[in-house]
């Protein structure tokens, strides 16, 4: 290695370090002109690109890196398989790199486990449960280096087999896991931890589950620490409020847009946005697009900081990042350009509203809700990462979040009111053909008794309710606070003190 290289080199892993990304890509280029054999470099260069979005490119490095012989390439086909899953919803090419990973490496366990999730999104159970079976048997090797993804099959796999009564012994099983993960980390112990809460409701063992809900969200604050800002929260939404008044150019009457639409669901997260996108890719001219972070990216990235950027209209850039979206939409989805509707369900992208306007005049929003304590409860019972629902930990800042998100709700529904269609799940619920056919004809859709079908669909579905959308519908979730009713105080008082009806 020439002296100069090595210094690029050196250059470029310290860049990396810094977090200064985009220069750590360029020095790894310069340096890989030069050394194109150096199959750790493509690898660090392949991490790099993901991390920058760019993801075509990540797959070249990483091939770079396989056709050169890099050690240990079962980790490479494993990250090339999340690349294909969860960022370009190629599942066939996810699960082929996930097979190439393990007969390299049978034993390899986050590619087992990888391939057990891939499964469970597409609704195969058995498959599913076979590949944390293959970890599970594996478990108990001496100075196992996976022991935390090894507790992680065991809460999935007691998520597809549930109790069947009080003495089955999958709830110790769980118990004695929960308790010896402790060592290994908290984000493991709560993987358990909510697998046992989730056991003890399916036996409406209520005091137990909320127990076991309470020490998980426990363990992920003490992981985390607390990263919900409350004051933040209410700066965010009266800068929103403020940016995106009424009279704002972007509510004037929009022109007609032509070709496949992007169709907007949003809300608070575990509201019921997965299911109503199910019910909507049953129609031949939707396609489900899951969850999308294109709009939030941008909001962040290059109209940052948002959204004083969006204070002076700029038809021009918003003309180039509406044709951005679109053409990214067509890359992902290509099989959805003889259709209607393209759906992002992103939750959260009800906070970018104004831009999801400003961009598409004539977009339609389907709002999805839920009774406020149910919706909490949820929220409260479910994993979610912690960098995006930095309030799902602890009732009162869900109930604080709730208030907030209500608030800068009833806004874009003052602005928007033709655009903005309320999907409350659990009128839904009640009364699904009334319900179902208001909105397709808000939609222009025509209506077919067959699309209540939709839990018969085969599509892959990667949110936490997949397995949820695979069932006929069922109003068990409506409700269900009244459950947990003498826990919800924290939760109850945070509602009332937003001024959001509890009852």
């Amino acid at each position: 290695m020439s002296e100069r290289a090595e210094t690029v080199l050196r250059r470029a892993v310290a860049l990396h370090r810094q977090g200064r990304r985009k220069e750590a890509i360029d020095a790894y280029r310069q340096y890989l002109a030069a050394r194109p054999e150096a199959t750790d470099a493509w690898y660090d260069l392949g991490l790099l690109l993901k991390a920058e979005c760019k993801y075509d490119e990540a797959l070249d490095a990483y091939e770079q890196a396989l056709a050169r012989g890099v050690r240990q390439p079962e980790e490479v086909h494993l990250n090339r398989a999340v690349i294909y899953s969860d960022h370009l919803r190629r599942d066939q090419e996810a699960e082929r790199e996930l097979k190439a990973a393990l007969a390299l490496n049978p034993d390899y366990v986050p590619a087992l486990l990888n391939l057990g999730n891939l499964h469970e999104e597409r609704g195969e159970r058995q498959d599913a449960l076979a590949c944390y079976d293959r970890i599970l048997a594996g478990a108990r090797e001496t100075n196992n280096p996976h022991q935390d993804l090894c507790f992680e099959a065991l809460a999935r796999t007691a998520n597809l087999r549930p109790p069947s009564s009080q003495d089955d012994p999958v709830l110790r099983q769980l118990r004695n896991a929960s308790a010896e993960a402790a060592v290994h980390g908290k984000v493991a112990q709560a993987n358990l931890l909510f697998a046992l809460g989730r056991a003890y409701d399916s036996l409406d063992q209520f005091d137990l589950a909320f127990d076991a809900f309470t020490r998980g969200n426990e363990c992920l604050l003490q992981q985390t620490g607390r990263t919900y800002d409350r004051a933040r929260a209410v700066r965010l939404t009266d800068a929103l409020i403020k940016t995106f008044p009424p009279g704002s150019p972007e509510v004037l009457p929009a022109s007609p847009e032509t070709g496949v639409a992007p169709l907007f669901i949003c809300g608070m997260f575990r509201s019921g946005s997965t299911l109503i996108e199910q019910v909507l890719a049953s129609h031949p001219e939707v396609t489900a697009g899951g969850e999308l972070d294109f709009l939030l990216r941008l909001a962040a990235g290059r109209l940052a900081p948002f959204p004083a950027s969006m204070v002076t209209p700029d038809p021009e850039r918003d003309a180039a990042l509406s044709e951005e979206y679109r053409a990214h939409l067509l890359r992902l989805f290509p099989e959805g350009s003889a259709g209607k509707f393209i759906t992002d369900k992103r939750p959260d992208n009800f906070l970018v509203i104004g831009l999801i306007k400003r961009l598409f005049p004539a977009a339609k929003i389907i709002h999805t809700c839920r009774h406020p304590l149910d919706n909490g409860l949820s929220i409260f019972m479910q994993i979610l990462n912690h960098q995006v629902v930095g309030y799902a930990n602890d009732l009162g800042d869900i109930g604080h979040y709730y208030g907030q998100y209500r608030r800068q709700m009833a806004h874009w529904k003052s602005l928007y009111p033709e655009s903005i269609f309320d999907f409350d799940y659990d009128a839904f619920v009640r009364e699904p053909m009334s319900t179902l056919e208001r909105l397709f004809a808000f939609l222009s859709l025509e209506w077919d008794d067959r699309y209540l079908e939709f839990h018969n669909l085969g599509n892959t579905v990667k949110t936490a309710s997949y397995w949820q959308v695979r069932r006929p519908l069922y109003a068990k979730a409506s409700g269900r606070w009244r459950n947990y009713d003498q826990h919800l105080g924290p939760l109850r008082q945070a509602l009332r003190d937003a001024g959001v009806t509890v009852d």
